[in-house]
């Protein structure tokens, strides 16, 4: 990963055709665009590619979760089971429908643990949105059982997710909705955007309202649009869904590489003694983005990226320690720390679900590297850097057991 590593002559081609007419938006001036409908043709791709009914292009993936929340009528008061490890952005999106984020806590696969997420129902829970990190999926089976048990909206957030699947189904398409992120650092990019998928038609049709104003899209004329809701601005330029237009084409593609060079390392690292590895829900399913392991205690843990990165290996993770996708960082949650005024009943209660201690999830998560696996890696680079990673592991490992 990501897509922008082997950004090329197919994504400058689609921009181009954009930039020949000058027109930059995706909706209006039918004539002076000459039939060139970027936005258009990545929603038809996206949906035969992972098989979906529906999709619409948003700015990012933050509005795309928003604007999924919005059209399942998520709102004030609602809590949300979300898990402790996924990017700021999944409470971020949580928050601005005045909904609650209750965090609870993962297992070894990085993702909800369904034990928790049954633990934290309460007559305020309106879904549960697991979030597939790092490329592999959630436990979608139990956590979908979970919500017809207890009439709970499963909403998939597979924004690190795109190109994997579960049981034969891509993420995202097995929740009322799903979302993507085509960030800079996403399987595929757009440069800045993002996706809801559905199989609803009535949630595609809200989601394709709100986020332009409340246009209802049914007529050639903007400005004679009804407006059956209250709608923010979300849209996705052109000039962004033709940079993704050429990557989702080329999504197979980036898979076959990424899973290669994640097997070269993995078929490696697994003979390190004291090494343990992510259980991956559907393996056949993972994208091969990250490989994520885990070493026998935290202490290990940090010299090991702490040596890594010594040895100019670069693209470990150590989420534990990250401002960004662990809830241990999150202080700006934690304490409140906003630029508005939220409602108090609101902030009272995010305040209870986040000043909480997740000891399960700092146990699994302190011990945690993901690896990034790059397309530009050959396979002979792909085996270099895996003999120099086992050798560092082991070495660590080794030094640790001996002074025990």
């Amino acid at each position: 990963m990501p897509g922008f590593e082997l950004f090329g002559a197919a994504e400058r081609k689609e921009v181009n055709d954009v930039l020949e007419t000058g027109i930059l938006m995706r909706y209006g001036f039918d004539g002076p665009r000459k039939g060139i409908w970027k936005a258009k043709e990545l929603e038809q791709e996206i949906c035969k590619t992972f098989n979906v009914g529906h999709a619409h292009l948003l700015s990012s993936g933050t509005a795309a979760l928003t604007t999924a929340m919005a059209a399942l009528g998520i709102g004030a008061g609602d809590e949300i089971i979300m898990p402790t490890f996924t990017f700021v952005a999944s409470f971020e999106a949580v928050l601005s429908v005045g909904a609650i984020p209750v965090l609870v806590d993962i297992d070894d696969t990085l993702t909800l643990d369904p034990q928790a997420v049954e633990n934290a129902i309460t007559p305020h829970t309106k879904a549960v949105m697991p979030v597939h990190m790092c490329g592999s999926m959630a436990q979608m089976d139990e956590l979908k059982a979970i919500c017809e048990k207890h009439k709970l909206i499963l909403l998939e957030d597979a924004c690190q997710a795109i190109g994997a699947s579960y049981k034969g189904k891509s993420v995202g398409t097995i929740g009322a909705a799903g979302t993507f992120s085509f960030d800079f650092v996403k399987i595929i990019t757009c440069a800045e955007g993002g996706a809801v998928i559905t199989n609803n038609e009535e949630i595609y049709k809200k989601c394709d309202q709100y986020s332009d104003h409340g246009h209802d899209h049914m007529g050639k004329d903007r400005g004679a649009d009804l407006h059956p809701y209250l709608g923010y601005n979300y849209r996705i330029s052109e000039l962004h869904a033709a940079v993704g237009l050429a990557q989702v084409r080329r999504l197979n593609e980036f898979l076959i590489i990424q899973k290669r060079n994640h097997s070269i390392i993995y078929e490696v690292l697994k003979n390190v003694e004291g090494l343990s590895f992510r259980r991956i829900p559907d393996p056949a399913g993972d994208t091969g983005s990250f490989l994520s392991f885990f070493l026998p205690t935290e202490e290990m843990t940090r010299n090991a990226v702490t040596e890594l990165a010594a040895a100019g290996i670069t693209g470990n993770f150590y989420w534990y320690d990250n401002n960004w996708h662990y809830v241990r960082k999150w202080q700006h949650l934690q304490s409140g720390s906003w630029m508005h005024r939220f409602p108090e009943q609101q902030k009272m209660q995010v305040m209870h679900y986040t000043n909480q201690a997740f000891p399960a999830s700092d146990a699994i998560m302190g011990r945690c590297v993901s690896s990034s696996v790059s397309l530009l890696w050959s396979e002979a680079q792909a085996q270099e850097r895996a003999e120099k990673m086992a050798g560092i592991l082991k070495s660590v490992i080794t030094k640790h057991s001996l002074t025990a």
